[in-house]
C-alpha cells in the first residue's frame, strides 16, 4: 500500500496534481483503509508511472488519464519497439539475458553476458547491452509482462558482474585526484553509478564507492575525513524539482571547493539551478572526458 506522499515521491508529480488528476479525470481510483485514510495499491502506482511515461508523447494528460491500462500497455509497447536495436546481434544479447532472467536461469544468463563481454568488452556491454536491458525490463515491468521478482533477480546479477569487473582491476595508487561515489537516501538503483565507479578505477583514479541510500550526514562525515577532488551523485527516481533543488543546494555547502558532478535522470537534473563546481554528465564519453 502507497501513500499519495510515497506517489509523488516515486513519480515526481506532486501530491496536489495526482489530486486534480483523480478528480478531474479519474486517473487514479485509492482505496481506503479502516481508519479511513486514502491509500494506492501496486496496480495504481504502476497506472501513474504509465501516465508519467507517456507524457512524452503527442496524448494530452487528460487523454492519458482517461485511457485505459490495456490502451496504456498499447502505447508502451509501441516505446518498447521502438527502442528495439536495430543491430541483430545486440538485440539478441538482450532478448535473451531478459530470457534467462525471466526463467531465474544463472547459468545461462553467465554464459550469455560472458559471451557478450568477450566480444564487446565492458564499456561496450554497458552502453549496448545493460543499459537497454535496464530500460527493457523497467517498461515490461510496467506493462505488466514481468513481475518485479524478475526485475531483481536480473539487476542483482547485473551488479555482481559489475563488482566482480571492478574487483579484476588493480588498485588505485593514492592520488590527490579522489572520487566519491554515492546515491542519495531512497535511491537504489546503482548499475550506472558502478559502472562509473567501474569506469573511474580503470583510468587509474582512486575511487570511493558508498552505495545506495546514502544520507546527508554520512556523506558529509566521508568528506570531511577523506577530502576528495570529486563526488559523483546519481539521482534517478523522480521527483519534485524543488525539493531536489533544495537537497544539492545542502550538498553544496557540505563539498564546498570540491567539484559535484551529476547523473541520472536527465529530465529532472535539466531542471536545476546552475551552481558553480556543479557539473551535469550525460554520458559515458562525459565522465571519460572529466578522467583525462
Amino acid at each position: 500500500m502507497f501513500s499519495i506522499s510515497q506517489l509523488e515521491q516515486f513519480s515526481g508529480i506532486k501530491a496536489h496534481t495526482i489530486r486534480i488528476w483523480e478528480l478531474r479525470y479519474g486517473a487514479l481510483k485509492p482505496s481506503r483503509s479502516e481508519g479511513n485514510t486514502r491509500y494506492y495499491d501496486d496496480s495504481q502506482l504502476k497506472r501513474l508511472l504509465n501516465i508519467v511515461s507517456l507524457m512524452k508523447t503527442d496524448h494530452k494528460i487528460s487523454q492519458l488519464c482517461l485511457m485505459t491500462d490495456k490502451q496504456h500497455y498499447e502505447l508502451l509497447n509501441e516505446q518498447l519497439q521502438n527502442n528495439l536495436d536495430k543491430d541483430e546481434t545486440i538485440e539478441y544479447y538482450i532478448s535473451q539475458l531478459i530470457t534467462a532472467g525471466m526463467t531465474y536461469d544463472e547459468s545461462y544468463f553467465e554464459k550469455i553476458f560472458s559471451n557478450a563481454l568477450l566480444r564487446y568488452g565492458m564499456k561496450d556491454v554497458y552502453i549496448k547491452i545493460i543499459y537497454p536491458v535496464l530500460v527493457r525490463i523497467g517498461l515490461m515491468w510496467r506493462t505488466g509482462k514481468l513481475p518485479p521478482s524478475h526485475e531483481h533477480f536480473i539487476s542483482n546479477i547485473i551488479r555482481q558482474k559489475m563488482f566482480a569487473a571492478i574487483d579484476a582491476l588493480p588498485p588505485a595508487q593514492p592520488s590527490k585526484d579522489t572520487w566519491l561515489l554515492y546515491l542519495p537516501k531512497w535511491e537504489f538503483h546503482e548499475i550506472g553509478l558502478l559502472f562509473a565507479h567501474y569506469t573511474i578505477r580503470k583510468a587509474g583514479k582512486r575511487s570511493i564507492y558508498l552505495g545506495a541510500n546514502v544520507p546527508v550526514e554520512l556523506l558529509e562525515s566521508a568528506v570531511n575525513d577523506i577530502s576528495p577532488s570529486n563526488i559523483l551523485v546519481f539521482h534517478v527516481h523522480n521527483s519534485d524539482p524543488a525539493l531536489t533543488d533544495k537537497y544539492f543546494s545542502s550538498i553544496v555547502k557540505i563539498a564546498k571547493g570540491i567539484q559535484i558532478h551529476v547523473s541520472g535522470n536527465l529530465q529532472l537534473i535539466s531542471k536545476l539551478k546552475t551552481r558553480k563546481n556543479f557539473h551535469w554528465i550525460k554520458s559515458v564519453t562525459d565522465l571519460e572526458l572529466q578522467l583525462k
